[in-house]
């Protein structure tokens, strides 16, 4: 686990998008999740927010005190790294210093309710005619057009919309949504890579872009590999199976004698390990056995077997058999069990700021999932205090202290 002072400077010269300058507007977890990779990779976020309030985010998590502190856990989690300023686009003074702002930026990335931006008269027709050059990034539950494009949308609406909640669950249970917002995730990631290529061709040849990021689209591409080919391309309608694989037998969780392992089979010499370690041999060559599908059809005879084997030995045994063996098999740890593993730790995913802001506690990040041969992914600060930019940015733009002062005086920061 990485620790890091405050205060520290940045140090992402060496990182592939050092130079490239931000602005986000985004809010909760969608918009500010993206722009958190773009910050890793070296680019310079500045988070425009609400003089006052800010990101929605700021109040929200499981710590009371870091949220009274308008530094709450969720804000936490996305926004290190960041610069932080506050700005009223509803005033035209305000609206004003965001399209001064936006002469000098790469990228603007928002995740409103289609038609806000326009209203306020910065969509991205209106900007790019600031800076042609421009990439515009709107991040929506279902994108800008279509019938349900006005509609307000949160991270389960579309878990539900998109078919996840009905393939989630026992097979005789509830749709039941993901342990956590897989399709808010799934969007921020989809925007940051859509962000990466407009802006890699904006270097190239100058080129603006104006991208539309559906919560609903992004999530449905995700499913494609299993469930939607397999409707579109095989007629096949998929169902819940709980913690087993539709597509691979025996792939699944199994209790042992202690609790439950994952093991995935998807080739004929997982399975032939997997019987061999279990004391089954004789079904590698039982004809029921003999291949996925065999399998598959024959289920409810293969799983009572290999329950009754495992019943045996502890998680910690089988896990250990397994990786000797050659089978994909791994327990099912909490969060701060896998937070605390060595291979977590070894692979530093998780960056501390030692008493962040002078507030007398630490605060935790994570970085990137991946990893590059030179300099790695990282943010040099903790997430910004409501504002704490203003006369740095602002006064980048020529705006005295005084005026500054004025400005807050009028509700415009």
């Amino acid at each position: 686990m990485l620790t890091s002072s405050a205060g520290a400077a940045g140090g992402g010269a060496s990182l592939p998008l050092h130079g490239v300058r931000v602005l986000d507007l985004t809010n909760v977890i969608a918009g500010p999740l993206a722009s958190y990779q773009l910050a890793m990779l070296g680019a310079e976020v500045i988070k425009i927010e609400v003089p006052g309030r800010g990101d929605l985010a700021r109040i929200m998590g499981a710590d009371p005190g870091l949220s009274e502190m308008r530094m709450g856990a969720s804000f936490c989690a996305m926004n290190a790294g960041k610069k932080s300023i506050t700005l009223n686009l509803k005033r035209p003074q305000g609206l004003k210093i965001f399209m001064q702002l936006v002469e000098s930026a790469d990228a603007v990335i928002e995740n409103f309710r289609p038609g806000i931006m326009k209203k306020l008269g910065a969509d991205y027709e209106a900007l790019s005619k600031a800076n042609p050059r421009l990439v515009y990034c709107a991040v929506s539950g279902f994108g800008q057009d279509g019938p349900l494009s006005g509609r307000p949308s949160y991270d389960q609406i579309i878990q539900g919309f998109s078919g996840i909640m009905s393939l989630t669950g026992d097979p005789d249970g509830e749709p039941t949504r993901a342990g956590y917002v897989v399709c808010d995730t799934i969007a921020a990631m989809t925007a940051a890579f859509a962000l990466v290529a407009a802006l890699y061709r904006q270097q190239k040849t100058g080129q603006g872009e104006m991208i539309d990021v559906s919560m609903l689209d992004a999530s449905l591409a995700t499913m494609a590999a299993w469930p939607v080919s397999n409707y579109l391309n095989g007629g096949h309608v998929p169902r819940r199976m709980g913690n087993h694989n539709p597509a691979g037998c025996p792939s699944g969780t199994f209790p042992t004698a202690d609790g439950e392992l994952n093991i995935v089979n998807n080739e004929q010499h997982q399975f032939e390990r997997l019987c061999d370690a279990l004391g089954l041999a004789a079904f590698k060559t039982d004809p029921r056995f003999r291949d996925r599908a065999s399998r598959a059809r024959h289920r409810d005879v293969l799983h009572p077997a290999i329950v009754q084997a495992l019943s045996k030995k502890t998680t910690a045994e089988w896990e250990a058999i397994f990786v000797e063996a050659g089978v994909p098999a791994g327990p099912i740890l909490t969060v701060p069990e896998v937070l605390d593993h060595p291979q977590i730790r070894g692979r530093q995913l998780v960056k501390r700021f030692a008493d962040a802001h002078g507030m007398g506690r630490d605060i935790a990040v994570t970085r990137t999932g991946f990893r590059l041969q030179g300099s790695q992914p990282d943010v040099h600060g903790p997430p910004p205090r409501l504002g704490q930019d203003n006369a740095e940015i602002l006064g980048g733009l020529g705006y005295t202290p005084r005026q500054l002062e004025a400005l807050r005086q009028q509700g415009v920061i």
